[in-house]
């Protein structure tokens, strides 16, 4: 019997995803991986940093999730083109899920394409897409150990995205813990508090994402 093993089926992901970013780099589609736990927030986080970014026409949205299409309805009642990639029993999007998605969002002309992950601090962190940024969501309840109990997950992140920092004091969330943790992890990540019920955070998130767009393909 023969054996697939897990290393081959990375390996054999990882070079779809550098077809992935080549196709994108061409494009100049800058794409963003959002990670993190159902219920995170990464979608209401979406809703009120995309009309932040600017022109709705220059931006695209995957979601991914095991069931329905409920969060590509909520991104394009705020005027963005979405695609719903349903997983079924997957825990995760992969890169040969995206091909397809880009044909279907029309990306030529786009500078932004937001992927949002099916909700899981585990299995995504493996498995990339071929994308320029990934931000790990982290909500204030899910409790300021996170970054410790999942080490492989936040050693990938260029950014850790704080949601829900309006509970900070009823959960007893310690953000000085947390960016202790992740920067012993990943130094290079940059942490953002946001509170998308109130709008906080998410113009500074914007900004940086479009710097980041610009100096990526400078």
């Amino acid at each position: 019997m023969e054996i697939l093993s897990a290393k081959k089926i990375l390996a054999a992901n990882d070079k779809l995803a550098r077809d992935n970013r080549r196709r994108l780099d061409e494009q100049r589609v800058f794409m963003v991986n959002l990670i993190g736990s159902p219920g995170a927030g990464k979608t209401t986080l979406l809703e009120r940093l995309l009309p932040e970014m600017g022109c709705a026409g220059s931006l695209r949205v995957v979601q991914g999730d095991m069931a329905t299409r409920e969060d590509a309805d909520r991104i394009e009642a705020v005027g963005v083109k979405a695609l719903q990639i349903n997983t079924e029993n997957g825990c995760h999007l992969a890169a040969h899920m995206l091909p397809p998605a880009f044909e279907m969002l029309d990306l030529p002309g786009a500078d932004f394409l937001f992927v949002e992950n099916v909700g899981n601090l585990i299995c995504p962190a493996e498995f990339h897409l071929g994308e320029h940024l990934r931000a790990i969501v982290l909500s204030v309840p899910e409790g300021d150990d996170k970054v410790r109990k999942y080490p492989p997950t936040f050693a990938t992140a260029d950014a850790l995205v704080v949601t829900k920092t309006d509970l900070a004091a009823s959960n007893d969330f310690d953000f000085e813990r947390v960016a202790s943790d992740l920067k012993r992890l990943s130094p290079r990540a940059k942490v953002f508090k946001v509170c998308a019920k109130r709008g906080e955070g998410i113009r500074e998130l914007a900004e940086w994402l479009k710097e980041r767009r610009e100096s990526a393909f400078a």
